[in-house]
């Protein structure tokens, strides 16, 4: 069977991405783009086949899912991409609007970006999974108090007019989404106000959309 597949929604955009059950950066533009209603071509490579490289070089040198086309334009990078959509559509406000807040959205989202490695080896994102009572090292528990400390100090300090980590939903929840799924997988104890967190991103409708694809790779894993 063909490795990769594609979604057609007749848009400008085509946004290419791995399995939803496990490539946790595709999610992050993907997750920012439907949830804003910005339609886009989904391509799906699967991941871990003799021909991903291929197919994934097909559309990028680099190599790496996520990738956006935005015609003779190519974006590889999660980031990038989701900045290039929140400057591409300016009315769907993906960032905050006060010049503080919008700065530490993209403090936090570069810190996700290039931090956190233990809770990314030894927590994997598997959307479908459950591992319950699994142990993290010292150095996993310290990424994932930071993470919690992030959402903690977003929401008392710049999310108070709604309950995103900036009161509307921005980049920086698309960003965070992929550790929300890897909470869940290993059923981080968190308290109050992080389940409350984890809840708002699970339940959305995008969210929902993209687990029930995942449901479909693991349902059908010779996709």
């Amino acid at each position: 069977m063909s490795m990769s597949q594609r979604v057609t929604s007749l848009s400008p955009y085509t946004l290419v991405i791995g399995d939803k059950n496990l490539s946790s950066w595709s999610l992050r533009p993907w997750l920012l783009m439907r949830h804003a209603g910005i339609p886009f071509d989904e391509v799906k490579i699967a991941l871990d086949q003799p021909d991903t490289q291929r197919g994934i070089r097909e559309h990028s040198p680099a190599g790496r899912v996520p990738v956006l086309r935005a015609g003779a334009l190519t974006i590889w990078d999660s980031l990038a991409i989701c900045e290039f959509v929140a400057e591409t559509h300016p009315e769907c406000a993906l960032w905050p609007e006060r010049d503080e807040d919008r700065a530490v959205a993209r403090s936090v989202c570069a810190e996700m970006h290039a931090g956190f490695p233990d809770l990314r080896d030894e927590l994997p994102m598997e959307v479908m999974a459950t591992h319950p009572g699994r142990g993290f090292s010292t150095a996993a528990q310290a990424d994932i108090d930071r993470v919690c400390e992030i959402w903690r100090d977003c929401r008392e300090s710049h999310g108070q007019s709604g309950p995103f980590l900036f009161g509307r939903f921005s980049v920086a929840d698309a960003m965070y989404a992929p550790v929300v799924s890897r909470f869940r997988t290993y059923c981080v104890p968190l308290d109050n106000a992080g389940r409350n967190y984890c809840d708002r991103i699970w339940s959305l409708p995008a969210i929902t959309e993209w687990c029930d694809g995942a449901r479909r790779e693991v349902s059908n894993p010779e996709r």
